[in-house]
């Protein structure tokens, strides 16, 4: 995925110090500029992840990283999909690793607040390894913290088409001082759905932060994928649609789609591995949209979200069903054709 402006991070922060921000720089705290000692953290150790007599397509696991205030020249997570006894579950699911907090009043799993730090959906029937980096995170990749696996799988133990998922994740942290320091990670909302073509159900999203001091630039740290077929246009899942952040007036565009599936997701699959999609691959991790914007004044600051306007008119309610792609009719058998969605959820990596 490609986003405009292509201006570099790093030349963003050169601008600051030469004097192209308005936002003075300031020198990081003590406890900002320790480095930390080379390290790795195992989140997940060969975590079976199914459906079945028990429900275990979300697992939660208490993690300790490194303690808060030291930095690192780099974070890789690394990460594992292997094949329990039974096998592989058969199909493509899409899944995520988040970090968990619960409030007093948010005693609900349901009620969980998540800050999606990985995506990725599994390959048909065989087993896959990956690497993400994360480096941009890692002021929310420190102390005691609850970490979430999600797979939506639908198979476990005994079932005929395969028995779920083994997970592995780790994190690598290499000691040494970032490029720039990625001081604050400020959630701007998901992991979550937004349908898209129906008129009765708008895909804008907006929101308003607080931004500290000291902040002398900026980047979008995005996930967004689509799914659902058999709509008009084959959307969400084979469609190529633009989407747009507005980040206090510093707007970023980008094509939503991958077409390097062949050469870069998980080799010898079974299905359709191969066709380009909207963000995403068969047994691939979602590349994250990452896209400098201008540093934000310290306060409360708006960023808005949409995608390029669409009807899906092979809906249910459509006043004239038409367009359906798999030769079905309108309404959502839970089948071939399924409704399409955006999944997407949106950080802000703040810099100093």
């Amino acid at each position: 995925m490609r986003a405009t402006p292509a201006t570099s991070l790093a030349a963003l922060l050169l601008a600051a110090a030469c004097g192209g921000s308005s936002t003075p720089p300031v020198e990081p705290d003590a406890e900002a500029s320790t480095i930390g000692e080379d390290a790795t953290v195992v989140a997940f150790d060969a975590t079976h992840v199914y459906f079945g007599a028990e429900n275990r397509r979300t697992v939660d696991v208490p993690v300790t990283f490194p303690a808060a205030g030291l930095r690192y020249e780099q974070v890789t997570l690394s990460f594992a999909l292997g094949c329990p006894t039974g096998g592989c579950d058969w199909w493509d699911r899409l899944g995520h690793l988040s970090i968990v907090t619960s409030g007093a009043d948010t005693p609900a799993p349901e009620d969980d607040v998540e800050l999606e730090v990985a995506r990725f959906i599994t390959p048909y029937r065989v087993a896959g390894a990956y690497e993400l980096d994360v480096t941009a995170l890692q002021s929310v990749l420190a102390g005691d913290v609850t970490m979430r696996v999600f797979i939506d799988t639908w198979v476990g133990p005994g079932h005929a088409n395969g028995a779920g998922w083994l997970v592995d994740a780790s994190f690598d942290f290499v000691g040494g001082a970032p490029t720039a320091d990625p001081f604050r990670v400020v959630p701007l909302w998901g992991p979550g759905s937004v349908v898209y073509g129906d008129p009765a159900r708008p895909t804008a999203r907006e929101v308003t932060v607080d931004v500290p001091e000291g902040v002398v630039a900026a980047e979008l740290f995005a996930l967004v994928t689509g799914h659902g077929q058999g709509n008009a246009g084959n959307c969400a899942e084979f469609c190529s649609k633009q989407h747009t952040f507005d980040v206090g007036g510093s707007e970023v565009t980008t094509t939503v789609w991958r077409d390097d599936c062949s050469t870069t997701a998980t080799p010898g699959q079974q299905g359709t591995w191969m066709y380009p999609r909207a963000g995403w691959c068969p047994g691939a991790m979602v590349t994250p949209w990452t896209s400098p914007v201008d540093a934000p004044a310290a306060g409360a600051l708006t960023v808005t979200y949409d995608v390029e306007g669409y009807e899906n008119t092979c809906r249910p309610d459509a006043t004239e069903c038409a367009g359906c792609t798999l030769g079905t009719g309108c309404d959502y058998d839970g089948g071939s054709h399924t409704e399409p969605r955006f999944e997407h959820s949106a950080l802000l990596v703040l810099y100093r």
